[in-house]
């Protein structure tokens, strides 16, 4: 399956008021290599094994493979991960046709928001809520895989 989305910093907390749900999330990375991630994630109850491909020119499509998993076996793999446990609070926010996914990030990517949207296809137009700051699409540092490697707070100076 191909996932196709687009990544924006937030500059506001004002989309906390907007959400529909939200989820604890906890992931980590078995394999973090360039042409492949593996991550194994506890969303809420539930666990998940994910595989995505390597990113096109543009950042904006890749291919994705995910599974779910109990929760037992997603804390035994989370043992196994590579160093660098992501912990986050994921927002889900509909607007219009599409919803955006917040993650507020905890631990040593504190202070950085990021809103995801998946669209069908690339050029797919979609409403730009207020709080929607830059965009960081195909940004590597913003890629959860090399987050766990390079926090945020390592890199990030007010």
């Amino acid at each position: 399956m191909q996932e196709i989305e687009r990544k924006f910093l937030v500059n506001s907390p004002k989309f906390k008021k907007e959400a529909a749900n939200s989820f604890q999330i906890a992931q980590g990375f078995l394999n973090t290599h360039a042409e492949r991630t593996v991550r194994v994630r506890i969303k809420g109850n539930q666990g998940f094994l994910t595989i995505k491909g390597k990113s096109n020119e543009s950042g904006t499509s890749r291919f994705e493979w995910e599974t779910e998993i109990s929760v037992a076996e997603a804390t035994q793999l989370l043992q196994l991960c590579e160093k660098g446990i992501i912990e986050k609070i994921r927002y889900n926010i509909p607007l219009g046709n599409h919803i955006f996914e917040v993650d507020e990030f905890f631990g040593e990517n504190e202070g950085l928001l990021v809103a995801e949207v998946e669209l069908q296809h690339e050029n797919e137009a979609f409403q730009k809520p207020d709080w929607l700051g830059e965009e960081v699409t195909g940004q590597t540092p913003y890629y959860n895989s090399q987050l766990s490697k390079k926090p945020y707070k390592t890199w990030h100076h007010e």
